[in-house]
């Protein structure tokens, strides 16, 4: 099946199911390029219910077939600072890293961003994984009961992403001043998602700038809790390498002060 004919059938699959936007996706150009924007906006907006393994062959075969355009990195191959011999420092996509687990800083929901395309990483991640990371989020969330509350972590698949599995964790929201509850909260986070993935074995865990975007945590001083948290639990366990994943050119420049003082 060609890329139109598979956004196609996703976008019209998706439309069935919440024929509430058909109206608004007739403003959408015929173009490949409009027509994967549309897919994904729909995919953002669909909640949870059934997946109809028609769909998720499709599905999977766009996703992956995009996986492989944009390029493959293995965590394993990063070179190492010279300062922590089992931490690395990546910038770029990290929906790229091929590792145990990529950590995704999630809402107190559990289930993805639902703005469509919005840039933050609980969308990208969604995105990249597919519906099928949503459907397992919610699982998840009904067998709980209850909202997620900060600093914990759980672990799922990663479905159409290179890692294979995904840490979701919830930072704190800071609103003013930076408090103490927020620090440790933050440090939470990280020490949550280290002891799940010792406890799974998952060799490598690819960590984003938790809290520091819509959650409004000062870049350097979440990069300063970070190292410090992670760092401290490597010293007790051996088994573990981690990966600082930056996007903005800001949080590069701390973290490779912070790493290389």
């Amino acid at each position: 099946m060609s890329r139109a004919r598979q956004l196609q059938y996703l976008n019209s699959v998706l439309l069935e199911e919440m024929p509430r936007y058909r109206e608004e996706a007739r403003a959408f150009p015929g173009d490949d390029a409009s027509q994967r924007r549309l897919l994904r906006s729909l995919m953002n907006l669909r909640p949870p219910m059934p997946l109809k393994p028609e769909f998720l062959a499709v599905q999977d075969a766009l996703l992956s077939a995009e996986r492989e355009e944009r390029g493959i990195v293995d965590a394993e191959g990063l070179s190492p600072s010279p300062a922590h011999p089992r931490i690395a420092l990546w910038q770029g996509d990290i929906t790229r890293l091929k590792a145990g687990a990529i950590v995704n800083a999630a809402n107190s929901a559990l289930l993805g961003c639902f703005v469509p395309c919005h840039s933050c990483i609980d969308n990208a991640i969604h995105s990249a994984a597919g519906l099928q990371l949503r459907d397992e989020c919610h699982r998840l969330m009904e067998a709980q009961g209850h909202p997620e509350p900060n600093g914990l972590a759980k672990l799922t698949g990663g479905y159409n992403l290179p890692a294979a599995h995904v840490l979701h964790t919830v930072g704190p929201i800071v609103q003013g001043r930076v408090t103490r509850r927020d620090r440790e909260e933050l440090a939470s986070c990280y020490r949550s998602c280290l002891e799940l993935a010792s406890e799974r074995g998952l060799g490598t865990v690819a960590f984003c700038c938790i809290s520091t975007g819509e959650f409004h945590f000062p870049n350097r001083e979440a990069a300063q809790i970070a190292l410090e948290t992670v760092a401290a639990f490597l010293r007790q366990d051996p088994g573990l390498r981690v990966v600082f994943n930056v996007y903005k050119d800001l949080d590069l420049g701390i973290y490779r002060e912070l790493l290389c003082p």
